[in-house]
């Protein structure tokens, strides 16, 4: 169990909420009294703006944020293409250096109480040649929240995702699961199933709505055990 107060907000694929949920989780530590910044190291599917490469979830986390941070902290490798991070990166002559992604992450936890890290796609999404996401999260030292999209093939997902976090050595603090719309049939026993299986508690479970504000999710959500304390 991670010593900082923040956490990588992970998932079991791409489009599964794990932007919906940051800024849900933020609002709760923010409704606790702590000061919250967030990342979004890595973003595909940028548009060009006149003062540079944007991302709308990037963006999002920085308007939620209790502090002031640059687009570029919140956002560091901003990809117009939306493909995966290491392809898009080597299309646009760039290398995702994981160093530069730490040392940004520590000059914002400087500022804010706690940090919250949103990575890109799954689990397992490479960055560069040697390392994937899993790599950036136990460099960061941060605990793992696990954003569940409850959809046909999410207890696979899920278990898998689940057993790769702590094969990487990292703790996973909790999980949420999203309804996303068209919900499968027996949506209520696959979360059952998966509650039975993950070790880590269920945060919350968000209903089948779109365009949930961020008090609104929050109002779904709880913390870990360790933050409450």
């Amino acid at each position: 169990m991670s010593d900082r107060c923040g956490y990588f907000v992970t998932g079991t694929d791409t489009g599964v909420g794990k932007t919906v949920v940051t800024l849900g989780l933020m609002q709760l530590l923010q409704a606790q009294g702590h000061t919250v910044a967030a990342m979004k190291p890595l973003a595909s599917g940028c548009e060009r703006h006149a003062d540079g490469m944007r991302n709308a979830d990037a963006l999002l986390l920085q308007q939620q944020a209790s502090v002031a941070l640059a687009y570029d902290q919140v956002n560091p490798y901003a990809f117009e293409p939306a493909i995966a991070p290491h392809i898009a990166a080597k299309q646009s002559g760039a290398t995702i250096d994981n160093s530069k992604i730490y040392n940004i992450f520590n000059m914002i936890e400087v500022s804010a109480d706690c940090v919250l890290v949103e990575g890109a796609g799954g689990w397992l999404v490479p960055l560069n040649e040697d390392e994937t996401l899993a790599d950036l999260a136990r460099l960061l030292g941060l605990d793992v929240i696990m954003v569940v999209a409850i959809r046909l093939g999410c207890l696979n997902h899920a278990l898998l995702t689940a057993a790769a976090i702590e094969a990487a050595g990292c703790t996973l603090a909790g999980w949420v699961a999203n309804l996303l719309p068209p919900l499968p049939g027996f949506a209520e026993e696959n979360i059952s199933s998966l509650e039975s299986r993950i070790s880590a508690p269920l945060l919350g479970v968000l209903p089948a709505l779109h365009g949930l504000g961020a008090g609104a999710v929050a109002e779904k959500l709880s913390l870990p055990p360790r933050t409450q304390r």
